[in-house]
């Protein structure tokens, strides 16, 4: 019997190349984001190379909260059990503090954070019904340290949701219920576009999502990915001193 996986934010980027490869490997899917145009094209790309496989799709815009939880219970009905959830939607607004653009922190800040923690809730509300399932948080590298100027909010913001997931792995350890935490680096997607062409560290789509499904086919409890070159970078970016640091973002 096929494994069921619910991907939020899978329109695009990060989210649409796990569709793809957890699709490849034999999951079942259910998708969903805003732009459900996207989601069609996605859901006919995955069955044109696998017709077996079951995609279901709902619009979900992950600041509305009420929305949120139906469309989870949704899925849940549809499959009747959920394996996985990966808690993916996101956004990379935003500007140095106090430079008039709180609209777009505020933002992010609402995407990021807030509405990750109505998906969490909804996410573990399926989970502890069922009493198993894998719950992923896609946070960032940029939650090590905070960030400066434009990456301030979005570095808060995924530290925060970090913490959310550890918080919930520290809850739930020795239990049947798995979390999982992901630090991408510089991964090419539609957030990325503009630093793609101004560092080396880039990885492709397909290669940076691949190292994201193997650590959660691994369920290891947090990981940096890929791993090369940012598990030994994190390490770097957390403790070096502040001149150090200052050089190298």
């Amino acid at each position: 019997m096929s494994k069921t996986i619910l991907i939020t934010g899978a329109s695009s980027g990060l989210g649409a190349e796990m569709a793809r490869q957890f699709a490849a490997k034999g999951y079942d899917l259910a998708l969903c984001a805003r732009r459900t145009e996207k989601l069609e094209a996605l859901k006919s790309e995955i069955l044109a190379a696998d017709p077996d496989r079951r995609v279901e799709l709902r619009a979900l815009d992950v600041t509305n909260d009420d929305q949120v939880f139906e469309v989870f219970r949704a899925f849940k009905t549809d499959f009747g059990t959920i394996d996985k959830i990966i808690i993916n939607a996101g956004l990379g607004k935003g500007a140095p503090l106090g430079t008039g653009r709180y609209d777009a922190n505020r933002e992010t800040a609402m995407t990021n954070f807030v509405a990750a923690l109505c998906q969490s809730e909804a996410a573990m509300e399926i989970f502890r019904e069922q009493n198993a399932g894998h719950f992923v948080m896609i946070s960032s590298m940029s939650a090590v340290r905070g960030m400066p100027k434009t990456l301030t909010t979005y570095a808060a913001t995924k530290a925060g949701v970090a913490h959310l997931a550890e918080g919930l792995r520290a809850e739930l350890y020795g239990k049947p219920i798995k979390v999982t935490v992901l630090y991408p680096g510089y991964i090419a997607s539609e957030m990325n576009e503009k630093v793609e062409q101004s560092t080396p560290l880039m990885a492709s789509t397909q290669k940076g999502v691949k190292a994201m499904v193997s650590a959660i086919e691994r369920e290891v409890g947090s990981a940096a990915v890929p791993a090369l070159p940012w598990a030994p970078l994190g390490v770097v970016m957390k403790h070096a001193p502040m001149p150090v640091f200052k050089k190298l973002i």
